[in-house]
């Protein structure tokens, strides 16, 4: 099972990026083997509008099954959402810390965006 988390940096030590639709990268986890990677993003977080939708499209594509991150807005949570992604928001610390969290059930998932959109 993979999992989505948003990184400024390709690496476990890096700090969750506090921004979905615009985070630098994603790392993909797989919670079965404990193996990693990471997926560019900058084609979206340097995107005028609809960084979060295009976000949450990238991700998907990687076959994930939760996704971590500082915050998400209404229109990537719905895609995400009817996706059947579960949404960990509010989160801070490192990559491998959350990743901890998760795997211990820590983290609380959220049920809405946490954010408003920018283009309402």
């Amino acid at each position: 099972m993979k999992i989505a988390i948003s990184s400024a940096t390709p690496n476990l030590e890096s700090e969750v990026d506090l921004r979905f639709g615009r985070a630098k990268c994603f790392i993909i986890y797989d919670i079965n083997d404990n193996t990693f990677y990471h997926i560019d993003n900058v084609q979206n977080s340097e995107a005028a509008q609809g960084a979060g939708i295009q976000a949450a499209q990238h991700v998907l594509n990687e076959n994930i099954k939760a996704l971590i991150t500082g915050h998400c807005g209404p229109k990537a949570f719905k895609v995400l959402s009817l996706a059947g992604i579960k949404i960990f928001t509010g989160v801070n610390g490192s990559i491998k810390e959350n990743i901890e969290k998760y795997k211990n059930n820590k983290l609380e998932e959220a049920l809405k965006a946490d954010v408003e959109s920018h283009w309402m």
